[in-house]
């Protein structure tokens, strides 16, 4: 008689996966961070510490910071992106006011607009101003057609406040768009209890709307403050003699006096100070809650 070996199942247990650490995750965003970004920044600091002469040296950041073109450019880098910067806050503080309080026919594709405005590259709205004020623009070809006179009278498009004019032009869009965010969550019942309350329009934007916005006009400024201090192509396009910037500079040095190591010299200066400043509205933004 045959005997019948009965045998137990055998269990299998299912393998669970590894889990990675959190750490390996980061690695391709590092790296690649590394190689675009860090390996230049480095090769250029290196640069700025090796003079004409050889080996290393801060030669070339005494050398550069003795010149008066470093002070100048300097100075006029600085007071055009917080002129810029001032004027964006006002001229955008007010147009966003408008477009989101006040109701007229196209509103909405004027803030439509802006966000394609945002696209544009700055050259394109230098060029812009160029063809209206130019020295054979528009308001000039205008002017001598009527008058008969042998030039017009805007002239002011290559001095620095042409520069200025410019900038508020192409970077009161970029203080826009976050109020107009900020804009659309303020809750309109406030405004009707203050206008029901008797306050008038000026008091109700400086006591309930403006304090809502604050945390955008912070983050705006910010980066428009920064976005100036780096801008190139408004001042080199406008063609504004005696306007040298940070920027400018570091193309001067580089292309036409080969100076590389000065080069190398205003450009880390000009990314210190843009750190600097990023990180000071970071600290801004966090004290008012943006």
């Amino acid at each position: 008689m045959a005997s019948t070996t009965l045998t137990a199942p055998v269990k299998t247990t299912a393998k669970t996966p590894t889990k990675r650490p959190s750490w390996v995750w980061a690695l391709p965003p590092v790296a690649a961070l590394a190689v675009v970004f860090l390996y230049p920044l480095y090769l250029v600091v290196e640069q700025s510490l090796r003079p004409d002469t050889g080996g290393t040296s801060l030669q070339p950041y005494a050398d550069v910071f003795a010149s008066s073109a470093f002070r100048e450019a300097l100075g006029t880098t600085v007071w055009l992106a917080v002129g810029s910067t001032a004027g964006c806050l006002v001229l955008g503080f007010v147009l966003a006011l408008v477009i989101a309080f006040v109701p007229f026919p196209g509103g909405k594709a004027v803030a439509k607009f802006i966000d394609v405005f945002l696209s544009f590259p700055s050259f394109l709205i230098t060029l812009a101003l160029l063809f209206v004020y130019g020295q054979v623009g528009m308001a000039n070809g205008l002017w001598t057609d009527v008058t008969g006179a042998a030039s017009g009278p805007f002239q002011f498009l290559a001095t620095p406040w042409g520069v200025l004019l410019a900038e508020i032009t192409y970077f009161t869009p970029f203080v826009m768009r976050p109020l107009l965010a900020a804009f659309s969550q303020v809750d309109t019942a406030q405004l009707e209890v203050a206008s029901s309350l008797g306050a008038r329009p000026a008091r109700i934007v400086r006591q309930v709307i403006l304090p809502e916005a604050l945390p955008a006009l912070a983050a705006g400024g910010s980066l428009v403050l920064v976005m100036c201090l780096n801008e190139f192509g408004i001042v080199l396009f406008t063609g504004a003699k005696g306007v040298t910037t940070l920027p400018m500079l570091v193309y001067g040095k580089a292309i036409l006096e080969s100076d590389y190591p000065g080069a190398c010299v205003v450009a880390v200066v000009n990314v210190a100070i843009s750190v600097g400043l990023y990180g000071l509205y970071r600290v801004v933004s966090r004290r008012v809650g943006a």
